[in-house]
This record gives C-alpha cells, structure tokens and sequence, in this order.
C-alpha cells in the first residue's frame, strides 16, 4: 500500500501504557463468554486487519491506520468523522458506495491489508476469483468510488464484482451501528449463529440432515419426474434400447475398427507381401527350403556374414577380433529376422472369403459409428454411447415394478428426514434456552436489566426445508410486560448496540468473523454502565479484532490501540480536513481528560483520566 500523505503520527500504532499485554478478566459477577458449556471459548486466530488507507472520503483527505491486536477505539470531538473510519471499512468491505461522501477530488478509495491463517475460507473464495497473495502473505482489498457513483473493487491484486468482497465479507466483518444494517438481523444468520451456538456435535447432526434432506428431495424429484413424464420417458427409453440392441447384436470391441483396417489391408496385399517377404528372406538366408527357385543367386547375406567373420577372427589382431564378435552378433540378428518373415508367411491368408468376411465387419462398424458417434470419435464413441445409453434407461424406467421402488425409497428417505430434522429441532430449543440466560447476565451490566433476548424456534407447518423444519427468530422485550418482538425492532438506535454486543459477547467462541466494529456502541449510557461496556469489548477481543468508535472515556480506557480523530481547517485547500493519529503515555491521558472534562489540560480531568487507565489495567491483570 502507498504511503500515507497527511497524518501526523504513524495512524494506528499500539499505544504503550500498564497491562497493555494482559489478558482480560471480566469481574466475578460478570457471565463468562458465551460458549454452551459456560466456560470462556479457547483464543485462536481468526485473521485482523492490520492496515487501512482512506483516500478522499468525507473529510479525510489521505490517512494510513495500522491497527494492532485485540480492542482499537477511535475517539475525537462530535463532528471531527470518527465514523468515516466505519464508513472506510465498510465501503472496503463491499458496502454501498455513497457519491456525496466523494471530496472534492473527484474520487475516494479506501486499500486495507489482511491477516489471515493458512485455513481461513476466505482464501478459497479468494483464489477462486483470482487474487493472490502479498509478498508478505497478506491479502490486499482495495475499493474506488468515483463522485459520479461508478465503483471498482480490487482483491489480491485482481479486479473483481463488488459482489464478490460483499461476498467474502460475510466471513471477514460484522459491523454493528444505529444506522447498520445488521448481520444478526436476517433470519437465515440467526438460524446460523443459533447452530453455531449450540455446538460441534449438533453442527455435525445437521450436517447429516443436510444429506439426508437432498437424498429425499432428489427421489421425490425423480419419482414426480417419471410420473409426470411416463410417455414421453418411455418413448426416450424405446430409442434407448432399439440402439443398445443394435449395438449389442454386432458386440463391437474397443480398437476392432483400427484391427479390421490393418487386416482387410493385409489380406488385400496378400500377393504383393508374400513376394516381398520371399525376396527379402532369399537375400538373408538364401533358398533353404529350395522352393524359391534360388539356384544361380548371389552369396545369401548370412553366409556372407559368417565367412567375413571367420576371417577377422582368425587373425591374432585385437581390433579385428572385436569387430569379428560385432559381425557374429549381425549373424544372430539376420537369423532372427528371418525366422520373423517365415512366420509372417505362414500366417499371411490371401483367402478372398476372409477379407468379404473383414470388409462385411468393417462396413457394419462404420454405419454404427455414423449412427451413434460425433465426428472423430470412432468406435469408441459408440462404446461410450452405450454405456451413456445404459444409465440413463436406469432413470428412464416407468414400468409399475420401478416406479413402486422409487415411492419406497422415497419414504424411507422422507423418514430419515423427519427423524433428523426433530433432533435438529430439540438441539436448537435446547441452545435457545442457554443463549438467552447468558445474554440476559450480559444486558444486565449493560444498563439494559429489565431486557430479555431470546430466540423462538417454532417448527412451520409446511414440509421440511434445507436446514430443518425451524423457523428461527431472535427476539427481544424491551422491558418487562412487552411483547418480544424481531431484535432489531424491539430495541431503540443506542440499545440495539448493546444488545448486538451483548449477543456478540456470547457467540465470541463461536462466531467464524475475525473483524467486530461497533459505532456508537455506548450512546445513552454513562457511569459503572459504560465500564461494563469496556470490559465486555475487552473480552470480546480476545478472539476477534475490535474496532469501536466512542465517545465514553470509561469504554477507551481498556484499548489495546487508541486512535484520535482531529478536524482542523486547511486553509490553503480552503477545506476542512481530519487527521487521524496514535496516541499513547501522557498524550492518551490527555485525550482521556477532554473526553471527560471536556478540558484536555484540566488537572482534574487527567487526574480521572489515570484512575480510569488504572481500573482498565486492574480488570486485564
């Protein structure tokens, strides 16, 4: 990735401060993360974003952020664009391209580089649609919005649909915000996350529910098939038969139509052979049977070979003797030829009944290959017309005897079906059942006690679909006495935030997702609230990549890397422009205290501002 061109301070680096490196301990009152066995999910690497570029994004005119491990909060004063740095991510991810976000220039773009394992599923995707791999093994994504609206999305170094990075951001990011539109929204997810919250085992029985389910579907498809088609089938299964059979009474042979070729032209060469091989073996070893006429000829070329062999290793001289053993082995060579041409002779058949007989096969051959193969393919197009042919009789049967065996298996598949979509089913209640006793303990140190999230698994009344017979909702009831209602109408903007967290908290061991951002997380909370809220983002870090943009001093302080949005004028540009740096030590307190007073220098504020720093490194130690 190019440079940045404007930030101050390298955007992104890890900031230095106490317990930077400890693990996150939520409190003993807190739920820990949400796996069904209620003990913390194992960290492993899921892949992070360790870059971003934005380029001519809203008031951003060109910043570089490095981003580190674990929990990254972005802070600045109300206006400065912290949330184009959630605008930047999920433009790059695939989001929809706003023109009216495009400066001046003429043109946004936002690059950001991947960190992720050998076995991460976005690689398969990836390397499908042609991208490879930075020279440090990374994956670069790279998307350009221009003022007019026209967009371009590049992955691994190729262009590709935006689809496409829509597609793998599926599997990369999960952005939860007032005005998002969220992933635990669409009821298809939630059925997926409740799965994935349940468990390997139940994840393996819906896997053979799964096959089971495509079994069945394709037997009944196959039974409605032929009854619906039975004439038109058995009239396909007619034109079958009659040609297998025509094929099956001549018993082609693979290679017997380039057999026959040489055979029909040896017995119609009969003559011209014979009178070559005759000379040939005349030249070689002479008359020996004295029926070749041969009385008067030359030296035959064997006893011309002996006698010069006879004559070098009579001499005493080495290299005469050498070349005397290389003529006796020309000796054993001529003699085996020809004993080779008498046999030819004597199988050479010059019978005119026998090549009528060939040339009979051969025609028969060459209609059946016209008939049956593609041009160039020969016999052994036919050979594979039949065997084709043969199948598809199998599935072209609509005789009462095929069709009754076809309904059987039918059912049986059908049985399978139901018997495997009931576990499935009982699974799932059972997970709901746990996800909503450790979300309720998650929203209760949220501010949000008098919540209740819950999933409703309800099997729907028509036949089994491709992942059960559960329609799955995640639902929730604002407070006590409401009606649960789907969660992302049941909570207001700012709740909804919490909740998502809160959710996001329990599936932590579970969610496949490396990337988690969550603007404006923390609006309308304040006090021991907004602590929770820190500590909840802490712990969800420690499998997952977060990004948070906050205005809460208490929910700042347990980051692992600390961003500061500034807006000043460009008074040349005549533009205002945002800067977007690190901040650590004494420059991170002071941006703590303006958070909290409002007075970056205020003594009492930094004063706060080092208590908070303290209280977030106790929990992490």
């Amino acid at each position: 990735m190019a440079p940045r061109t404007t930030t101050r301070e390298r955007g992104g680096r890890a900031a230095a401060r106490p317990a930077a490196d400890a693990a996150v301990a939520a409190p003993e009152a807190a739920s820990p993360a949400g796996t069904p066995s209620g003990t913390p999910a194992a960290a492993h690497d899921l892949g992070r974003l360790t870059e971003l570029r934005i380029r001519g994004l809203g008031a951003i005119d060109d910043v570089t952020l490095e981003f580190g491990r674990g929990l990254t909060v972005v802070t600045g004063e109300t206006g400065a664009g912290k949330t184009m740095v959630v605008t930047g991510l999920t433009l790059l991810f695939g989001g929809r391209a706003d023109p009216g976000r495009v400066r001046a220039t003429g043109r946004a773009g936002v690059e950001g580089r991947l960190e992720l394992p050998a076995d991460s599923p976005v690689w398969e995707r990836a390397t499908e649609a042609g991208a490879e791999p930075d020279d440090d093994g990374s994956l670069i994504l790279a998307r350009t919005v221009s003022a007019e609206g026209r967009s371009r999305a590049h992955l691994g170094g190729r262009s590709v649909p935006v689809g496409v990075v829509a597609e793998l951001a599926e599997g990369l990011l999960a952005v939860h915000g007032q005005s998002d539109q969220l992933r635990l929204s669409r009821p298809a997810e939630q059925r997926s996350a409740l799965d994935r919250y349940a468990g390997p085992a139940h994840l393996q029985l819906l896997e053979s529910y799964r096959a089971a389910y495509a079994r069945w579907r394709e037997l009944a498809a196959d039974l409605d098939r032929r009854r619906g088609q039975a004439r038109e089938l058995a009239q396909a299964a007619d034109v079958l038969r009659h040609g297998l059979e025509e094929i099956e009474a001549l018993a082609p042979q693979p290679g017997e139509d380039d057999a026959l070729d040489a055979q029909a032209k040896r017995l119609g060469d009969a003559d011209a052979l014979r009178a070559a091989v005759d000379e040939a073996r005349m030249a070689l070893v002479g008359d020996v049977t004295g029926d070749l006429g041969g009385e008067g000829l030359p030296q035959d070329a064997t006893a011309a070979l002996a006698t010069a062999e006879r004559a070098l290793a009579g001499t005493d001289d080495p290299a005469l003797v050498l070349l005397a053993r290389d003529l006796a082995d020309a000796v054993a060579v001529v003699s085996d030829v020809s004993v080779q041409l008498a046999g030819y002779v004597a199988d050479l058949d010059a019978d005119p009944a026998r090549l009528a007989e060939v040339l009979d096969r051969r025609a028969a051959i060459t209609a059946l290959v016209r008939k049956y193969a593609d041009p160039g393919e020969g016999l052994a197009g036919v050979l594979a017309w039949a065997e084709d042919a043969r199948q598809k009789l199998s599935a072209l049967d609509v005789s009462d005897e095929a069709l009754e065996a076809l309904a059987a298996a039918r059912d049986t598949a059908r049985a399978e079906v139901d018997d495997l979509a009931a576990r499935v089913s009982a699974g799932r209640r059972a997970a709901a059942d746990g996800f909503a006793a450790e979300v309720g303990r998650e929203l209760a140190g949220l501010a949000m006690k008098s919540a209740r999230v819950s999933f409703s698994v309800d099997p729907h009344p028509d036949e089994p679909g491709p992942e059960g017979i559960d329609d799955v909702a995640l639902l929730m009831a604002a407070h006590p006495g409401a009606p649960p209602r789907p969660v992302h109408r049941g909570a207001s903007g700012g709740e909804l935030s919490r909740v998502m967290l809160a959710i996001e908290v329990v599936f932590a061991g579970a969610d496949p997702v490396p990337v988690m951002v969550f603007d404006e997380v923390d609006a309308g909370v304040g006090g021991q609230a907004a602590g929770e809220i820190g500590r909840r983002l802490a712990r969800l870090a420690r499998d997952h990549q977060v990004v948070v943009v906050t205005h809460l001093a208490q929910v700042a302080a347990f980051a692992d890397t600390h961003l500061v949005v500034d807006k000043s004028p460009d008074t040349a540009a005549g533009v205002t422009a945002t800067d977007i740096r690190a901040v650590d030590g004494e420059d991170r307190v002071r941006e703590l205290a303006r958070m909290l007073s409002g007075l970056a220098d205020s003594d009492t504020g930094q004063a706060h501002a080092r208590e908070l720093l303290a209280v977030a490194a106790a929990a992490r130690a």
